[in-house]
């Protein structure tokens, strides 16, 4: 059956987003278009807005309205620590946690050279100069444990021992409340090595 133009515009529009396919795409626009025209409106304008209003952040590669992002601006921030994340959303979940009070670095993504993700990608040029200029105490790597987020983890890792750096990578292990018997056998392997004195 075919669809009105504008229709089939917003479906595939909406198939942009990662996991959106074509019947995720098709509720929410019959959704929008059916029982929420307002909110499509809102989400449209505030779509809108962050895209043409939203930066990056000159020292970290968050997203910022300013040069600086909120936290890089922010003069209580412990400018002796950098956290090193993979993604916008990994500051967000490290601030939620609500103990970390250093500075960051976003890469925006991880080495892939299948998928032509190099250094230059992740900004690993502007890393090495702002561990030039203002080195930190200690480099916190933030990274996945995927085998492309170890690589990263690796390939930062040098860059801050060759500026003289300190480096330390956050732990893995059982999840706070979690159940032996459900956890793989990976990240138990991770658990017992990384254990500590109590």
């Amino acid at each position: 059956m075919r669809q009105p133009a504008r229709l089939e515009a917003l479906l595939e529009a909406l198939r942009c987003l990662p996991g959106v396919g074509a019947k995720s795409a098709q509720r929410m626009a019959f959704h929008l278009l059916s029982r929420d025209r307002a909110g499509g409106l809102r989400l449209a304008e505030a779509l809108r807005a962050a895209l043409e209003g939203l930066g990056e952040c000159e020292r970290c590669r968050n997203f910022a309205e300013e040069a600086l992002c909120p936290l890089c601006a922010d003069p209580r921030r412990d400018a002796e620590l950098l956290c090193v994340v993979e993604q916008p959303a990994d500051v967000l979940a490290l601030e939620q946690a609500g103990e970390y009070r250093g500075l960051y670095f976003v890469l925006h993504g991880r080495l892939s050279p299948l998928d032509g993700i190099g250094p230059e990608e992740l900004g690993l040029d502007r890393l090495a100069a702002r561990l030039a200029q203002t080195p930190p105490r200690e480099l916190i790597l933030a990274t996945g444990t995927t085998v492309e987020g170890e690589a990263t983890a690796h390939h930062v890792a040098e860059l801050a021992r060759e500026a003289g750096v300190a480096v330390s990578r956050i732990a893995y292990g059982v999840p706070l409340g979690g159940e032996l018997d459900l956890v793989d056998s990976h990240t138990l392997s991770l658990a017992l090595n990384q254990r500590k004195a109590l």
